[in-house]
Formats: structure tokens, C-alpha cells, sequence
């Protein structure tokens, strides 16, 4: 096969010079078709295969292999065999000698003549109209414990404005506050946006587009005023901008692994790293995705007044030791909501308990299992009813153990000028002072104390509220119950003594 640069000097030697084709095949050392054939076409020569190759080592298995892949287009997408299995298991079945190369472009032939490749367009999108989210998973160490980070991810399809925040599992409360979190982020709500068909969202695939939603999903959508839009179940692609993110995010986000002392930290750096995108310049654009975004930003749908509480709602009832559980988990609660239905909102980070349209407990969740999280300022009140349970007290005991010692010395001197009990229900009294004060506070408040000889609650709480004005505000009845003190036992007169010395002295004449 002769290349186009002989073939232009044949050419103007037949053109220009006015040789014959027998002098020019002479001179070149090619036949005279060569020659008729590089006069014809000045184009590179290519080469066409007239026969098939013969194959006399792979042709044997040419069935069983077009047979496998045939069986494995009716198996899940993820258990099917790759060309590598295929090859090794020729081996181990049937003592294939050949190459695997062999096997694989075999395979890449059949593959194209049973499925043939899925063509797609160019998509375009107006500003703020669309968005994508989708969740990742990721490897992160927080507060030195190797944990794996379920990562939400959305993606604005006209700015390409990218949007990662880490949660620690991809539960209905983190799939809507992960939401909330980037319309925050992106100071607007996108008018459609687009899910797989997770189950946080959906409850039940319908036919065609339609599909039957999660309550807690449609109220969450009704508040920010958006419309959902699903994937065809199986089809990522319809959504491809978000995957992309993903595995753009893992790559460079979380690779190395990131260390950070808490979940909070972590996701600081990870909206720092999606800022820092903005100065990226998308492919085909002219712009920059910052100055894409200032412009689409405008067309966003604006913020609600207030946020969607991201939570779920569950009732439950306060067992006798003033516990709740949750996952295997028991929370404390208040002493006086002892056998209530309450609701529990259960929020990625936090616990709230709530009788009525009040707050009564709040705690920080627990991913472990099967822990106790006890406030002792739920078990004051009980304290106070059964004061000699105050050594033994799960809840006091662990307290006791990592609370500054001036509160030791303060609990010594109310023993000493009280008598027992009544010196440890009064420094119960001012422990109830916490729900207004903070421990620091609390702290400089028995040190003043100590040194002033005051052994009250009044006295202590006073001193507080002169220090903490601006801070302070009233104590809550509900904290601890007024404590009644011992009234001074005075012995009352015999008056039938005073009778006697009456008579006595009629009968002396005085």
C-alpha cells in the first residue's frame, strides 16, 4: 500500500511531467493497477478485508461465547459477565489456550451486534429552571473514627453550580434537610427538579412517568413550590449532570480521605470547595460557572419566609424512668411526662421531644447502638422526692464525673449547714439554676457563694441575675419544685403548770 506523499510525486510525475505509466511504474517499482489506481484517487489508500480472518483457535468457542452473552442480556446489568470473566472461565471450563485479547475483541464485536450503542443529544437548559440531586458515597475520618459519608449532591443544569454536603446516612430527614441545605446555598429554588427513584421520595413506581410519593416528599415540595421530575428506572443518564458531580466530588473532594472533628467541620469544607468551582469555565461556555450563576440566580424561585423542618414525626410514650427509644437508643425526658404520648422529631443531628406544642427535651442523636443519653436536669425533680438516690443516680454520676470542682465544695458546705437532706435537696434547687444559667456561670456563682457564706438558692439565684441581667431570664416553674425547709420546732408552755402555781398561792393567802 503506498502512502499519499509517493502517491502525489506519481501523480505529477503523470500530470505534470508527461510520463507514461509504464516509465512511472518502472521508476516506483509498482505494478501498473498501483499506478491507474493512485491516478484515480489522490485520497490516502485504505485497507479493506476481502475475506474473514480465519480464527483456528477461538472459532470453536465463537458459540458458547455469542451463546453466554445472549443468557446474560435477560440477568442484572451488575452480574453479567465481563470479557475478562468470559475469558477466564474458557479456561476453567473448557482449556483455552488462547490470548485474552483475543476473547475481548471477539466480545466487543458481539456486544455491538446485539446491543448496538446508545446515541444521545446535546441538551440545553433555560436558567433556573432545572436542577439534578442524586447521593454519593464516600470514606471520611470524623473525630478520628473511620466512617463511611453518604454525600448529597445537586447540580443546576444551566450554571453547572455544584452543591456537596456529607450526611452520616441517606434517610428521609437527610434527603429533604440535604435539599434545604442547597436551596439555601443557591439563594433560590429551581423550578423542576430531578430524582431517581429513591425511596425517601417515592413509595410506588406507576406506569410511564407517574409515580406514587412519599407524604413527608409531597409536603417538603409543596413548601418550596417546585416541581419532581423521576428517572426512568434503570436510565441515570436522563440525569447525567448530577452523576458526573458525583464522581467529580469523590475524586477530588474526598480524595484523600478528609479528617475533620465533626460532621459540621466537614461540610464548611466542603461548601468552601463548591465556591471555589465557581471560578471554573464549563465546557462550551464563555462564561465562568460564578458568572453563569449571578445570572441564572435571578430566575430562581425565591425562598419561603421559613425553612421546612426536615424531620420525621414519630409518637411514642415516656416509659416510668423517664426514657423515650429511638433506634435502639433511649433519651431522657422530664420526670412529669412520665407515661404522656409524646412525638419524637427525629432531625440528622438532633432529637427534639415535644408534648403539646411544646419543646420538652432536646438531645444531640446517636448513630450508635443501644446507648443511653440522659440529662440530669430531667431527673432533678425526682432527686428532690428521693434524695437518697442521689449516689447511685446513673444520670448524677455521670455528671459528678466532668463537673467543675466547686460544685463538690458547694454540695460539702450545704451538707455541713444543713441537716441531712435538706442540704442536698437545697444544692439540687440551684442545680436547677443550669436551665437558665451555663456551667461557667453556675461555677463563679458557688465560688461567690462559698466565699460570702450564702447556703440559698434565693441567694445564689440573685447574685446570678444581678451578674447575668441581659442574659437571664426567668426560671421556668416546671425545672425544680420550691423546696419547703424545716421550721424550727419551739416547744409550746404547759399551761396546767401555770394552774398549779395559781392554786398554790390562793392557799398562802398571796
Amino acid at each position: 500500500m503506498i502512502q499519499v506523499d509517493e502517491k502525489e510525486l506519481i501523480r505529477r510525475a503523470y500530470f505534470l511531467d508527461n510520463k507514461s505509466q509504464r516509465q512511472i511504474a518502472k521508476e516506483f517499482h509498482h505494478s501498473r493497477r498501483t499506478i491507474r489506481a493512485a491516478l484515480a484517487n489522490a485520497k490516502p489508500s485504505t485497507y479493506e478485508l476481502r475475506t474473514a480472518r480465519s480464527a483456528p483457535v477461538l472459532a470453536p468457542y465463537k458459540s458458547i461465547i455469542a451463546q453466554w452473552l445472549q443468557d446474560d442480556r435477560t440477568a442484572p446489568r451488575k452480574q453479567r459477565r465481563t470479557a475478562h470473566r468470559i475469558y477466564t472461565q474458557l479456561c476453567e471450563q473448557y482449556h483455552f489456550t488462547g490470548a485474552e485479547s483475543t476473547v475481548r475483541r471477539y466480545v466487543r464485536q458481539c456486544r455491538a451486534e446485539l446491543e448496538p450503542p446508545d446515541a444521545f443529544l446535546l441538551l440545553e437548559y433555560a436558567p433556573g429552571q432545572d436542577a439534578q440531586c442524586d447521593f454519593g458515597e464516600a470514606q471520611v475520618v470524623i473525630a478520628g473514627e473511620r466512617l463511611t459519608a453518604q454525600f448529597f449532591c445537586v447540580k443546576l443544569c444551566y450554571s453547572k453550580t455544584p452543591f456537596v454536603y456529607a450526611f452520616p446516612h441517606q434517610r428521609q430527614e437527610a434527603f429533604l434537610e440535604g435539599q434545604q441545605r442547597a436551596f439555601e446555598f443557591l439563594e433560590g429554588v429551581p423550578h423542576r427538579m430531578w430524582y431517581d427513584n429513591l425511596k425517601t421520595a417515592v413509595l410506588k413506581i406507576l406506569q410511564g412517568r407517574r409515580r406514587e410519593e412519599q407524604q413527608a416528599f409531597t409536603a417538603f415540595r409543596s413548601h418550596y413550590l417546585f416541581e419532581s421530575r423521576f428517572c426512568t428506572p434503570g436510565e441515570g443518564h436522563e440525569k447525567g449532570g448530577v452523576e458526573n458531580l458525583v464522581g467529580y466530588a469523590r475524586r477530588n473532594f474526598f480524595t484523600p480521605v478528609p479528617e475533620a472533628d465533626s460532621w459540621d467541620e466537614l461540610n464548611a469544607e466542603l461548601l468552601a470547595r463548591c465556591r471555589a468551582e465557581h471560578v471554573r469555565r464549563p465546557r462550551s461556555h464563555m462564561q465562568s460557572v460564578g458568572e453563569l450563576w449571578a445570572h441564572e440566580r435571578a430566575a430562581l424561585l425565591p425562598l419561603p419566609n421559613h425553612p421546612y423542618e426536615c424531620c420525621r414525626i414519630l409518637p411514642t410514650r415516656v416509659s416510668s424512668y423517664c426514657l423515650i427509644t429511638f433506634e435502639t437508643n433511649r433519651y431522657s425526658v422530664p420526670v412529669q411526662y412520665v407515661g404522656r404520648q409524646v412525638l419524637l422529631k427525629a432531625f440528622v443531628e438532633r432529637l427534639e421531644i415535644v408534648w403539646e406544642d411544646r419543646v420538652i427535651a432536646t438531645h444531640r442523636r446517636c448513630y450508635a447502638r443501644e446507648r443511653d443519653l440522659l440529662d440530669p436536669q430531667h431527673f432533678l425533680r425526682l432527686i428532690l422526692q428521693r434524695p437518697g438516690a442521689w449516689e447511685h443516680a446513673r444520670a448524677i454520676r455521670e455528671w459528678q464525673a466532668r463537673w467543675p470542682k466547686v460544685y463538690d465544695r458547694m454540695l460539702a458546705a450545704l451538707r455541713v449547714h444543713y441537716p441531712e437532706p435538706h442540704g442536698l435537696r437545697e444544692f439540687v434547687r440551684m442545680l436547677g439554676l443550669h436551665h437558665t444559667f451555663t456551667e461557667s456561670q453556675m461555677a463563679g456563682a458557688f465560688e461567690w457563694a462559698l466565699r460570702a457564706h450564702c447556703f440559698t438558692e434565693e441567694g445564689v439565684r440573685q447574685w446570678l441575675r444581678t451578674q447575668y441581667a441581659p442574659l437571664a431570664g426567668p426560671l421556668p416553674e416546671a425545672v425544680v419544685p420550691p423546696l419547703t425547709r424545716p421550721t424550727p420546732r419551739v416547744a409550746l408552755p404547759n399551761l396546767e403548770q401555770y394552774q398549779a402555781l395559781v392554786e398554790v398561792g390562793g392557799r398562802d393567802g398571796n
